[in-house]
Parts: C-alpha cells; structure tokens; sequence
C-alpha cells in the first residue's frame, strides 16, 4: 500500500513538524517521508482542499453491545463507526452479555477485530457480570489485554468494593473508570431535576447524585493513592470538585462527552428521546462550566459515550426510552461546533495525546519512519449530519439534520485506508 498526502497541514503537538504544510509519503504502513513535494509513482494520491493530518485519535468509553446484542453494534460495524468519526483507537465498556469480566471474554474482543484498521480496547469489569457484589479477575484480564477498568453504564454503587477494586489495580498501575451516578438517588429521574423536568412533568436527576459519588471516590482514590477517571461529567460542581482535587494532587482524571457540550435540558422540550441519556443533559449553566474547563484544562479528553439503541428502543414514549444516543460519527464536528473558541492545536492533543497519557498508552508519532497511525481531516467544512452519515448500526443521533463544522475524510492505520 502506497498513499501520497498531498499539500496537508500537520497538527501534532508533539512533532517538530507542527504546523508545516508538507507531503507525506506511506509505504507499507511507515511514513517513509515528509517533504514540501513528493513524486511517487504508482502511490494513490490523497488531496483537497484544507486537508489536515495529525495522530491518530483516541476515544475512551463506547460501546459496540458485542456479545449479546449485535442487533443494536458489533465490534465491526462499531469499528466502522470509529473510522468514520476519525478514531483509530477506541476503548470499548463491558456492558455486554455475557459481560467483559474474564480473560476469555477480553481475549473475544481482542481477536475478533485485530484485523480492523481500528484498534478496539476492551475495559474488562470491575465486578463479576456487572452485578457490583464481587470483584472480578482484574489481573488476568490485565494480563489479557484490559486497558483498564470499570462496571461502564452501570456504575459500581458500592463504596467498600470500590474500595477494594482501586486497591487490587494498584499492584498494575491500573485505572478505574467511573461514570458518576448514585443510583439510590436517581433510580427513577429520566432528566435532569430543574425546571424544566417541573415544567415537563417528568422525574428529575438531581445533580448532587453525580456529585455525591465523585466527591466518595475521590476520598477513596487518596487514601488509596490510586488512579480513577470519571466519564461523562456534567456539572459545574463536578468541575470543581476534580479542580480541587488535582491540585491536591490526587489521581484523577476526568472526560466530557460532545453532546454534554452541545445541549442542555431546555433541548428536552419536545421530549427528543435521542437526548435521554446519562448522565442526564443539564442546565445552560453546567454546560457553561463545562467549556470552560475544557479550555482551561480541568478536563483531560473527550468521550463519545457512544451508546448505540436499536429503533423500538427509541421509538416510544420518553418514560419507556432506553438511555443513550450514538456519538463515534459526530464527536469532531460537535466539538468544533459548539467550543469554537477551542483552539484546533488543544483540540487535537485532547484526541490523540491526553487520552492515552491518562491510560498510559503509547502515543502515535507523525515522523519518518514511524508506523502511520493517521487521521485526515478538513477542520473548517460546515456540513449537514445526514443518516447517511452514520456508519454504526444504530441511528440514535439528535445531531441527525443539525450543522457540524470540522468534517473527517479518513485514516491510515494498520496499513489500511478508510476514507469516508
């Protein structure tokens, strides 16, 4: 495979060839040059208008319901999604049935998609089939490939296990991922708790259950000097609390997802489904507070939250909806949408640098002679996100039909090109 990247801006914070507008020559999956005009016979030619280039991108919590629920994601069409969205490396939740949480079910993953242009990460379960009464063998899925883990859209409740599971990851070096929700105080809200859930008439999620957990773990993470990372934060409190906390030196990190940014609860007027998700959309507030720490560095990186629903499942009344919308296709452009002020330069090292030091993965270099681990991409293309769009096998989007800025054209990864 020879591919010619032709007249592309690089954006790659940690290369010296940051912000140079170069050729890159691939050859069998290495960057064999970089050079202001490259001839090469016989290689396919890549160019356009604005085309960038940079690392590959990295998310760190979807979902691809593979075992169990195919119907909805496979690792396949999940790994689709990924390439449409930019990602060439994506870290999956264990939210499946049977559940990631034994080396078997780590080892599944890992085998059925080495061959896919996307590196899919399995996060192996904190407890045993999700049930968060016993922990699970956290070592040997260590040992099998886990990046890291967590109990994904079922957050351990639990403080004393919790306790336990930072202690066991601890001999490895490991994270545990924890997406605040004390579920004994937002069992039965379908949306956040303010106005609006009074004026709808629905039940509300008070944000003090997120903040009531990230507040526990972050006294378990210091008395056990452990890792933990929080996915999905929502609120202005939450922001704070994890400000705090790091500069108290704990270790902790934190995501955001792009639809947390773009929407807030007023969105849920016309009881959109495709906005029930959870952590619930809060107030404009929040979402205020939530750019800003992106900005100002509190949050580490993005997760898309990518959480694939099949039609019935959205198709109903909003009390009977199943949380969740799909996120891998639309997390670039929603991001340039609603931050503009983000600059691209910190945008990139969100996608490519900062997840993986969070997870202690090696980065992908843009130089000659690394592997080509790329993303193209046109930050500036104003587009309309369409079904057609949408690689996953669910359409649970409430971008569908919205404006997006900032479009993807493709990667190179494994030696392999997928361009949209």
């Amino acid at each position: 495979m020879h591919i010619l990247l032709k007249n592309v801006k690089i954006v790659a914070p940690t290369s010296p060839l940051h912000g140079q507008q170069q050729d890159i020559l691939v050859e069998n999956g290495v960057i064999r040059q970089v050079a202001p005009a490259i001839s090469a016979a016989g290689a396919r030619e890549i160019s356009g208008n604005n085309l960038h280039v940079s690392p590959g991108w990295m998310d760190v919590f979807a979902h691809f319901c593979d075992p169990g629920q195919e119907y909805k994601e496979d690792l396949q069409s999940g790994a689709d999604a990924a390439a449409r969205g930019g990602f060439t490396t994506v870290m999956i939740v264990p939210n499946t049935q049977p559940a990631l949480h034994t080396k078997p079910q780590i080892t599944y993953v890992l085998s059925q998609t080495a061959h896919h242009a996307v590196q899919v990460l399995p996060i192996g379960a904190v407890t045993k089939n999700l049930e968060g009464s016993s922990l699970s063998e956290m070592y040997e899925m260590q040992e099998a490939g886990a990046v890291a883990f967590s109990d994904g859209f079922k957050p351990v409740q639990s403080p004393g296990l919790l306790l336990k599971a930072l202690q066991y990851v601890k001999a490895f070096d490991g994270t545990i991922i924890q997406l605040p929700d004390d579920l004994s105080i937002s069992a039965h809200g379908l949306m956040h708790e303010g106005i609006f859930s009074t004026q709808l008439g629905m039940p509300g999620k008070p944000a003090l259950a997120e903040e009531l957990i990230i507040q526990r773990d972050l006294e378990l993470a210091q008395y056990t000097g452990s890792r933990i990372h929080f996915t999905g934060i929502s609120t202005a409190r939450s922001v704070e609390l994890i400000a705090r906390a790091k500069a108290a030196g704990i270790q902790v990190t934190c995501s955001v997802t792009p639809y947390h940014l773009s929407f807030t609860d007023a969105d849920l007027v016309k009881y959109n489904t495709f906005l029930k998700v959870n952590p619930p959309l809060r107030t404009a507030e929040d979402v205020a507070a939530l750019r800003e720490a992106v900005l100002n560095g509190t949050i580490d990186c993005f997760a898309t939250h990518h959480q694939p629903q099949d039609w019935d499942a959205k198709q109903t009344e909003f009390e009977y909806a199943k949380y969740g919308m799909t996120g891998l296709e639309t997390c670039f452009g929603a991001i340039r949408r609603h931050v503009p002020q983000l600059p691209l330069e910190q945008l990139i090292r969100m996608l490519t640098v900062q997840p993986r030091q969070v997870f202690h993965l090696p980065a992908p270099i843009l130089q000659e002679g690394a592997v080509a681990n790329l993303t193209i991409f046109d930050p500036d293309t104003e587009w309309t996100f369409t079904v057609a769009d949408i690689a996953s096998r669910s359409k649970n989007s409430a971008y569908i039909d919205t404006s997006l800025k900032g479009k993807v054209k493709g990667i190179i990864s494994k030696n392999q090109v997928l361009f949209s």
